[in-house]
């Protein structure tokens, strides 16, 4: 399985755009090779260099598999858990100081997954466990002007 952005290289830079300081949109993304047998697609957006933990920035679930991709800023019409910011949906980076890495996680599962209301990132990976595929990660990295 692939996942590109055209915003952004793997361990690029992401443009101020798709952040706080910018329009705080979501980046275009791609999905390709998919695996055959998967039956679902799920996304976690985070950021591993937070000083209090692993922040969660976008969470989303039940993605088909034959979804290609998100175009720059789109509106998401499958399940979005609660990031850390406490809401649904997309937030960009914001780190408070120094060079964050934002890491865009892809997985493949083996089933739709059966979950209600806006979980948490350790709910979504606890309903995961054993049904993950294939995974790839597209890393960006982000520091405040």
């Amino acid at each position: 399985m692939i996942l590109t952005s055209s915003a952004f290289e793997n361990n690029g830079t992401i443009p101020s755009e798709f952040t706080c300081d910018g329009s705080n949109v979501s980046p275009p993304l791609s999905i390709s090779n998919v695996p055959a047998n998967a039956k679902s697609l799920a996304l976690i957006m985070d950021d591993p260099d937070a000083p209090m933990g692993t922040f969660t920035h976008w969470i989303v679930w039940n993605i088909p598999i034959n979804k290609t991709g998100f175009s720059k800023g789109e509106k998401i019409d499958f399940p979005q858990g609660k990031t850390s910011f406490g809401k649904t949906g997309y937030g960009g980076p914001c780190p408070p100081s120094g060079t964050h890495r934002y890491f865009f996680k892809m997985y493949a599962l083996d089933i739709m997954l059966n979950l209600n209301g806006a979980v948490a990132r350790e709910e979504l990976e606890k309903a995961m466990a054993d049904h993950v595929i294939e995974n790839v990660e597209l890393i960006g990295t982000y520091s405040r002007r």
